[in-house]
């Protein structure tokens, strides 16, 4: 059998998910896997390239590329309260939004699509890896900054203000959840093996929820100097029942969210079915 190559990123919701098919803790049933581990918007950019069989990817990078991968059931990131957050070094008032020069995560993120559909007038952006966005902030290089993973859980130490709460704005618009990563896989591999992975992530979420002293370590080798606490946070906030089985409600979001942004002309056309089902 070849091997599948799957793409994660270094964040613990993932590694936390993952850990047992990396360490060959479950029954991987004759698989064979290549990870790469890396941050979402170089997963983004793998993805366009199309030489990844299996990775996270921010749902809006997603819409760009329905063509040629479909949503698993389990391993996706999606759910309440977990939206990114506009902070900022000083308070931004609604009149002045518009004004304001952004860094964000990456243009692919979902982050910037939510930052799009809910306030369109804000175009002055430029992009910075997810980590260094709070640096750039103190720093005075932009006026405000799109924080996304564990940086929610670390701006108001370092002094910085939220200004807006996308996730609460999203979910106050819309009534739903918000659908940040997903696990795709390529459309074009055999049903059999789209419906075995499915299963073996299902399986290896369980496995950590079941064990979470055996995957530690593995999470905490990935975790960029993150404390335990911060880490432990991250994971119960990311990891929820959505991302072991993305259940109606969970497809109904993504499917709103990718809806939207085609009748926004912010993405071009999304091929369906978007999901590879249990």
């Amino acid at each position: 059998m070849e091997t599948i190559r799957i793409g994660i990123s270094s964040c613990p919701n993932d590694t936390f998910a993952f850990e047992a098919i990396y360490n060959r803790r479950i029954n991987l049933k004759g698989y064979k896997f290549e990870f790469i581990i890396s941050d979402i918007e170089e997963l983004n950019k793998q993805a366009f390239i199309g030489e990844i069989d299996v990775t996270k990817i921010s749902f809006h990078a997603f819409a760009h590329l329905s063509e040629k991968y479909q949503i698993l059931n389990s391993g996706n990131a999606i759910g309440y309260k977990n939206g990114p957050l506009l902070i900022s070094k000083y308070k931004i008032y609604p009149d002045e939004i518009k004004n304001v020069h952004v860094a964000i995560p990456g243009k692919n993120t979902t982050a910037n699509l939510l930052l799009s559909v809910l306030y369109p007038e804000i175009t002055n952006k430029t992009e910075y890896l997810f980590s260094d966005i709070e640096e750039v902030v103190l720093s005075k290089e932009v006026d405000a900054g799109l924080i996304i993973h564990e940086n929610r859980f670390t701006y108001e130490k370092k002094g910085l203000k939220k200004i807006v709460d996308l996730g609460e704005e999203w979910e106050k618009r819309t009534k739903k959840m918000i659908p940040l990563g997903g696990i795709i896989i390529k459309r074009t591999l055999p049903e059999k093996i789209k419906n075995d992975i499915n299963r073996l992530i299902f399986e290896s979420i369980s496995f950590a929820h079941k064990n979470p002293k055996i995957v530690h370590s593995f999470v905490k080798q990935h975790a960029q100097e993150m404390n335990d606490e911060v880490m432990k946070k991250h994971i119960d906030l990311y990891v929820n029942k959505y991302t072991l089985e993305l259940q109606d409600e969970g497809r109904k979001a993504i499917e709103y969210l990718l809806d939207l942004a085609k009748e926004r002309n912010l993405v071009a056309e999304i091929h369906k079915p978007l999901f590879v089902l249990p």
